[in-house]
């Protein structure tokens, strides 16, 4: 049982490393500049790999609160399982998000074609999914898995079963990506250097959660004292 225990804090970590790393990849700057119809189709394989490590995000998504589920569930199967509701919910939204980035490709493609004919139509429709594409991906998704986030890290300063100032930056850290989301949400602020600084901390949280599970796991003394539900 130890063996499993520590197997699954490995997977864990490997997974917020590479949900961190595909997350990085799917950055598509072509996308957010001023002339992204015109450059996107160009630029066709940095959008095709963006959204090809997009896609690969759901697997960590979804995965970290799945692999958690059978750990913290012996504590508060309620929380376990609404931080597995929500990956599954960001998951989904990733998705969406990748279906419009293909679709912007796609426009841009067919906008190269007749922009001499009616090009303000294209810009309208682009605008519009560039648009939703956003809300999708900082608002919806970030929310969504920020949520996940807290309600683990919740449990985590719970059961002690990393330390607690890495619990307690992880719930900071949700909050703040929380709060960074809806006030993208509201066009309070967008997605400027206000918006990454609110989001720094959890992201450093999730490195640093990262090597730890995959260096000492969780706390076996700790794990051990967790009484099962019944």
């Amino acid at each position: 049982m130890v063996r499993k225990r520590n197997r699954s804090a490995f997977i864990i970590g490997v997974l917020f490393i590479a949900g961190l790393i595909t997350g990085v990849f799917s950055v598509v700057p072509v996308i957010d500049g001023a002339d992204y119809l015109a450059n996107a189709s160009a630029n066709t394989n940095q959008i095709q790999i963006g959204a090809f490590s997009q896609l690969l995000m759901v697997v960590s998504y979804v995965g970290i609160p799945i692999f958690l589920y059978p750990i913290l569930s012996k504590h508060q199967k309620g929380a376990a399982l609404g931080s597995v509701a929500f990956g599954i919910i960001a998951g989904v939204f990733i998705i969406i998000g990748v279906i419009i980035l293909l679709l912007l490709l796609a426009l841009s493609h067919e906008f190269a074609k007749v922009v001499a004919l009616n090009g303000s139509y294209f810009q309208t429709v682009g605008g519009l999914l560039r648009e939703g594409r956003d809300l999708v991906n900082h608002v919806a998704t970030t929310l969504a898995f920020a949520l996940a986030m807290f309600l683990f890290n919740f449990q985590f300063y719970q059961t002690k079963l990393v330390p607690r100032w890495l619990s307690v930056s992880g719930l900071i850290g949700s909050i703040l990506s929380i709060l960074a989301s809806l006030l993208f949400m509201i066009r309070f602020i967008g997605l400027d250097e206000t918006y990454m600084i609110l989001n720094l901390l959890i992201a450093s949280q999730q490195l640093v959660l990262a090597i730890w599970l995959i260096l000492k796991g969780f706390d076996q003394a700790k794990l051990d004292a967790i009484p099962p539900l019944r």
